[in-house]
């Protein structure tokens, strides 16, 4: 596993793909989260060996990105996934054969069956679409009580049923995007990490939660740089990663106010920090 920059997590904005690989080279990281669309459009004007020597010369990993195909929209849905096509060849290209989408964990229109029939029908041809390229999706669970509880119908939040639709979808490339907030705030367990493996697990975020909160009591996108607290165990759920093989992009996604207010005055001092957080996960777990 690798760590991977992505800017706009931490509060860092209005830079382009080479100044983000600069950033990501002086604050330490192996890769950076980059935005598929600039990448086309530099590979277009300039031939994708252009993009990939951005990335070597400042010895920078394309350390993953998203897609943003509207999949649960059936008025865009057609369109998004034939546009879709090459922005996925590119990143296989680039050596990230995979991309994100997320599920809400509760909606207020559906009950559980029929919200789980409505997801795998419209996300079936999403994930075909992607295989046809070559790319595996990974589906980030979304976990805390907080948030579910603001809707009439709860779906699915957890790792476990999460790989379980992926499973009943059958296309038999998606996975899972692993969030170590998201796994604690579902009361996820270091055993249940079993089920992955470098198949079912292509990223991985981390991050910590604020002291003082019971586990039903955090909040969504209230967290901090991974390793800042220690109410996560995020290197207990590393060094499993570590163990299973997974080789992907490790994200910090602090959601952090304090972050998010240095970065706006020295973004280099908040990479680096944030850098520094996952070298110091890394050596907790024994990487």
């Amino acid at each position: 596993m690798y760590s991977s920059l992505m800017t706009g997590a931490i509060g860092i904005k209005g830079l382009d793909l080479e100044a983000s690989i600069d950033l990501a080279a002086r604050t330490g990281f192996d890769g950076l989260w980059f935005d598929i669309n600039e990448v086309k459009s530099l590979a277009d004007r300039h031939g994708v060996d252009h993009v990939k020597n951005l990335f070597s010369s400042k010895d920078v990993r394309p350390g993953g990105w998203g897609a943003g195909a509207r999949w649960q929209d059936d008025a865009n849905r057609d369109a998004d996934l034939e546009a879709l096509k090459p922005l996925a060849e590119l990143g296989a290209a680039l050596g990230n054969p995979f991309t994100t989408t997320g599920i809400m964990p509760a909606n207020d229109e559906r009950e559980f069956d029929d919200q789980y029939a409505f997801i795998v029908e419209r996300l079936r041809p999403y994930a075909e679409a992607l295989k046809a390229s070559g790319v595996s999706l990974g589906i980030e669970f979304i976990a805390p009580k907080t948030l579910r509880d603001k809707f009439k119908y709860e779906f699915i939040y957890s790792m476990p049923r999460m790989l379980n639709l992926a499973a009943d979808v059958g296309t038999g490339n998606i996975g899972v995007l692993f969030d170590v907030w998201h796994h604690y705030t579902a009361h996820g367990t270091i055993e249940e990490m079993d089920l992955l493996n470098p198949g079912n697990v292509f990223v991985v975020h981390v991050n910590d939660a604020p002291v003082g909160l019971e586990i039903d009591e955090q909040q969504d996108l209230v967290r901090t740089l991974p390793m800042e607290t220690g109410v996560i165990p995020v290197p207990e759920m590393i060094a499993k990663l570590e163990a299973i093989g997974f080789a992907g992009p490790v994200v910090a996604e602090p959601f952090s106010a304090r972050i998010n207010e240095l970065a706006a005055v020295n973004p280099v001092a908040a990479a680096t920090e944030t850098s520094a957080s996952i070298r110091k996960l890394f050596t907790a777990a024994g990487i």
